[in-house]
């Protein structure tokens, strides 16, 4: 067994043998290099969000672009519309990530949380050989007895003028009796080959240093880049009939055709109207 960080002193991060720490000084030899994209790689037991710490740290110039800050536990984790995400202790993947795209129009950032759900499905589609879909925008499926669950999320927040940090939150060893929700799964219910969160974190970042590079070479196009297709082919909310539920009360039910070149949802209504969505939840309504 590889030799882990014991920097806290702390022998109950043993108390679950399934679940062992991640080993930090490893995840910085394999991920941080000169020339790559990941900077510094902090891992920490403890904390409220790494999302509110990463822009904290940005906003008060102490964090460069490619810092990572991933937490064993986080304890005001949050996701979209401030929805509280919750898992015992070592039991995930919790991270974020400051990127500072300056060669990319703004109006282009949008796109990114969308560039997070391919890297993170492909990364984790070659490490733990789960086939994981992507419901727009931003949540992570995965199949666990014939059904369909969530198994993450990603949170994108801007930090700064120049800024987004970019937090992913994914479920790996949750047992049945663990899931905060009936419709949440893990990779381990869905038949992981791997459940070691070492390699999954370094082959999902290693995914997203890879399809961030191409997006920005390509000024953030995403049909230059190959990422508009590619999020369209993993994305399970495609050709499904689908409710949007929209800010201010309002809903749009049809079917989702594309997503478009601003990275929106396009619903084609039963009264023949294509309406793009560019913000709120979605609904699976039919079955893929």
């Amino acid at each position: 067994m590889t030799p882990r960080d014991a920097s806290d002193g702390n022998s109950s991060r043993w108390s679950d043998l399934d679940r062992p720490p991640l080993n930090a000084a490893a995840l910085r030899r394999g991920l941080v290099r000169e020339g790559g994209l990941w900077s510094t790689v902090e891992v920490v037991q403890r904390t409220g969000s790494t999302n509110s710490d990463l822009v904290a740290r940005a906003a008060g110039g102490t964090a460069t672009e490619g810092a990572v800050l991933v937490a064993e536990e986080q304890t005001a984790a949050r996701g979209r519309l401030d929805r509280q995400w919750t898992a015992p202790p070592r039991s995930g993947l919790f991270f974020s990530v400051l990127l500072r795209p300056a060669e990319v129009p703004v109006a282009r950032w949008g796109w990114l949380p969308l560039l997070t759900g391919v890297a993170v499905a492909t990364g984790l589609s070659r490490t733990a050989g789960v086939d994981t879909a992507l419901k727009w925008p931003n949540d992570l499926l995965v199949t666990v007895g014939g059904e369909e669950r969530k198994a993450g999320g990603i949170l994108a927040e801007r930090a700064g003028g120049d800024g987004v940090v970019i937090g992913v939150g994914v479920n790996v060893t949750l047992r049945a009796g663990e899931l905060p929700v009936p419709h949440a799964g893990s990779l381990a219910l869905a038949g992981a080959v791997s459940t070691d969160r070492d390699p999954l974190l370094r082959g999902v970042l290693r995914s997203l240093e890879d399809w961030y590079g191409r997006w920005r070479a390509a000024g953030g196009d995403p049909a230059a880049c190959g990422l508009q297709e590619t999020y369209a082919a993993g994305c399970a909310t495609l050709g499904r009939r689908v409710r949007a539920e929209l800010p201010g009360d309002r809903s749009v039910t049809g079917e989702a055709v594309a997503v478009d070149g601003d990275g929106r949802l396009v619903l084609a209504t039963e009264d023949g109207v294509r309406e793009p969505v560019g913000a709120g939840d979605i609904v699976h309504l039919r079955p893929a």
